[in-house]
């Protein structure tokens, strides 16, 4: 069975890139462009992995993050920030949150892509 990540940002310029990328090595793909489509994704898709960007329109990602780890049934779905907020103190505040991983923007796909088969390997 394909592992399921969800892809929450609100530019189209990463969404789509990124979605391609996922689908191109096996994954199956859903998008959100704000916290509150996401955390109904969340609950009715159940995600193996989000990526999550932090300004958004709304919920921001660190209040996504702070909703999924406080739900058991979510203890298992990975949680990795794709953000331009480059700040050691933006960093801390994500990891902080329970996130298994923080990248910040630009970055190279390849890293995301190894980044999320290391996370996922994980949970089999």
């Amino acid at each position: 069975m394909k592992k399921k990540i969800l892809i929450v940002d609100d530019e189209p310029n990463i969404i789509v890139p990124l979605e391609f990328l996922m689908k191109q090595n096996n994954y199956d793909v859903r998008t959100a462009q704000t916290g509150e489509k996401a955390m109904d994704l969340i609950s009715s898709w159940k995600p193996d992995l989000i990526l999550l960007d932090i300004m958004l329109p709304g919920m921001d990602g660190y209040e996504v993050c702070q909703k999924i780890r406080q739900e058991k049934k979510f203890n298992q779905t990975r949680i990795v920030f794709l953000s331009a907020m480059a700040r050691s103190i933006d960093i801390a505040k994500g990891m902080g949150l329970a996130a298994d991983d923080y990248i910040t923007k630009p970055f190279a796909t390849d890293y995301v892509v190894s980044k999320i088969k290391e996370l996922l390997a994980e949970n089999e």
